[in-house]
């Protein structure tokens, strides 16, 4: 079996997102959530769209809710567009 991703864009809310690696980044970003089968976790990666790099949204990786990676998907695309340093939920 292969990992279960969700890729989308979103523009950032005011404050943006935290990143693991440089802070926090604002705009038109792309996220990717990723989990592999079975795991109870999935990796959150955040990136300025068209971008090369990616980044860890902090608090990466997150908790699967009930929902499954769908729901953490729409869930952190939601936070992202709140802004205001956003994180993966804990």
């Amino acid at each position: 079996m292969t990992a279960e991703r969700y890729v989308d864009e979103v523009t950032a809310g005011l404050g943006g997102a935290m990143t693991d690696d440089v802070g926090v980044i604002t705009g038109d970003l792309t996220i990717a959530t990723s989990a592999a089968p079975g795991e109870p976790r999935a990796r959150i990666d955040i990136q300025y769209t068209g971008a090369e790099e990616w980044y860890v949204l902090t608090g990466s990786p997150a908790p699967i809710p009930p929902g499954g990676l769908a729901a953490l998907h729409a869930e952190v695309m939601d936070r992202v567009r709140a802004g205001g340093a956003a994180q993966a939920p804990t």
